[in-house]
């Protein structure tokens, strides 16, 4: 896993070209409310898709925060809208604070720049939307002005720091809802990638207490909010293994929290192979099943590992009550070695969050801002306007992985007749010669389904390229979609959303003639 270093570093590369050159949710206003006592699993699904709002508040020019240091432009209402109107259920803000922290013993915030992060995280928060918030740049040894350092000399008055800035920020959100998610620090770690040394580690895991005791005894929601804190540098190898990791104590939430239910959440990111995700060069431009050259795809970190990381996660924290977010992953834009990096930096998007979806974690993409060579972008800032439709699709259309559309896996059971009614619902999204159409089945009958083939016709010219949550066979004229392991049975009024992209040639409209098990649905 590679810091946030090298990805700041590409952020002033793009600033300096740039300056050169250059509806989900329910709408809930930021009043008080007592946070709710969501499950994991109910959070995780509450949460789903995630976006990064990155190099903005955490931006700094020599040890100062600014939203505009880094080349990107003010954030607005209008692009947290298009991040909304994408899909997007929850947006994670990272934030510095860096010089605008005064002198001790009180070290206070600049009143100014706290209120322009409420008013950010309004932006998104007013919109129904989950909203995360960290200490982000502050901690790393790149940064001009960074003081989270894990293996500095006098750590009694970086906890003291540490401490009084977040008992400001706290009480700042004292009164958000349990939509607002509050994070601890961001890939903190003594800047070598070899394992954690102690007692570097030992002084994060006191970081990740000082931050759940101050919040907790803030009162109000903050009593009884979902808290993210991270191991070493968000590694997940090195938070899960036996390095030294210590998940906090959590002794002043709210007494109103059951005794058997956590309300911490447990931090990581993913950029493996980092030779495909980071790597600025044209070396790896491919990645997944779906690849077509082996000299262009690293030879490590495809599907069988990203699963096996994720499972990891499951096995050591969600297993025990604690959710898992995937705050960071993603891969940068190399279309100008290899034009259709694109279908491989969307297969990848899908299989994380596909793979975080199947053990209980949440997922969020990082978006520098930065479109074009070795960009991150998924959304023009000034224009409000997208700019990686088929990757925001991947993420939002589904988040299951991509089977060959000429193979069909064998269903959980042998499939029952159709006994009763069924629904089947198209939605179709189309652009230039491609488009994605998620559909919900529902059985509407009065026996359970177990094991389903939906069967249906697509117009003229279209083809399915790939497909989630089940086997597509042909992948044009009347395709039969299979239900694959995991949504095989549907119980009377039950679910579930398969979905495809094809291209077309001109003709964009949806399926016809949709039959489950045989039957006709409406």
């Amino acid at each position: 896993m590679r810091s946030r270093a090298r990805r700041v570093g590409l952020a002033f590369v793009a600033a300096s070209v740039a300056f050169a050159g250059a509806v989900y949710g329910v709408t809930r206003p930021a009043t008080a409310e007592a946070a709710a006592a969501l499950s994991p699993a109910a959070l995780v699904a509450d949460m789903g898709a995630g976006w990064n709002l990155g190099n903005q508040l955490e931006a700094s020019n020599n040890g100062v925060p600014s939203e505009t240091a880094w080349g990107n432009p003010v954030i607005t209402q209008a692009l947290i809208n298009r991040v909304k109107a994408s899909g997007f259920k929850t947006i994670r803000i990272p934030v510095s604070y860096l010089g605008k922290i005064g002198a001790g013993p009180n070290y206070t915030v600049d009143a100014a720049w706290l209120t322009r992060i409420a008013q950010v995280v309004d932006y998104a928060y007013s919109q129904g939307l989950y909203v995360l918030i960290n200490m982000h740049g502050d901690g790393y040894k790149t940064v001009t002005g960074s003081w989270l350092i894990c293996d500095a000399a006098d750590q009694a008055t970086i906890r003291d720091k540490y401490q009084k800035v977040w008992q400001q920020v706290a009480t700042k959100f004292q009164a958000y809802n349990d939509h607002l998610i509050l994070e601890s620090m961001n890939e903190n770690f003594d800047g070598q990638y070899g394992a954690p040394t102690q007692p570097c580690y030992s002084n994060i895991n006191a970081y990740n207490q000082i931050f759940v005791d101050t919040v907790r005894r803030t009162g109000g929601n903050n009593a009884s909010r979902w808290l993210l804190v991270p191991g070493w540098n968000t590694n997940i190898d090195y938070t899960v293994g036996n390095y030294g990791f210590v998940i906090p104590t959590d002794q002043y939430r709210s007494s109103s929290i059951p005794a058997a239910e956590q309300r911490l959440m447990i931090s990581v990111h993913y950029y493996d192979p980092w030779d495909f995700t980071g790597q600025e060069d044209g070396n790896i431009t491919q990645w997944g099943p779906n690849a077509t050259n082996a000299a262009k795809t690293s030879t490590w970190g495809q599907e069988d590992y990203l699963d096996a990381q994720l499972k990891k996660t499951y096995d050591t924290f969600v297993t025990r009550g604690y959710p898992v977010f995937v705050g960071e992953y993603g891969s940068i834009d190399k279309t100008s070695y290899d034009s259709a990096n694109n279908t491989y930096r969307a297969d990848f998007a899908r299989t994380l969050v596909a793979a975080a979806k199947k053990y209980g974690a949440a997922t969020a993409y990082w978006d520098n801002g930065w479109n074009g060579q070795h960009g991150f972008g998924l959304f023009d800032r000034s224009a409000n306007s997208v700019t990686q439709q088929g990757i925001i699709t991947a993420i939002v259309g589904g988040g299951q992985t991509t089977p060959t559309p000429t193979v069909s896996p064998t269903p959980t059971a042998s499939p029952t007749p159709g006994t009763g009614a069924c629904r089947a619902v198209s939605t179709v999204s189309a652009w230039n010669t491609g488009l994605t159409n998620s559909i919900a089945i529902t059985n509407t009958g009065t026996s359970a389904i177990n094991g389903w083939t939906l069967t249906f016709t697509l117009a003229a010219g279209q083809t399915i390229t790939s497909g989630w949550s089940a086997g597509y066979s042909p992948a044009s004229g009347t395709v039969s979609a299979t239900n694959v392991s995991y949504n095989g049975t549907l119980a009377p009024g039950g679910s579930t959303t398969i979905g495809y992209q094809a291209t077309h040639t001109g003709n964009a409209a949806a399926p016809t003639g949709f039959r489950l098990n045989g039957a006709t649905c409406g």
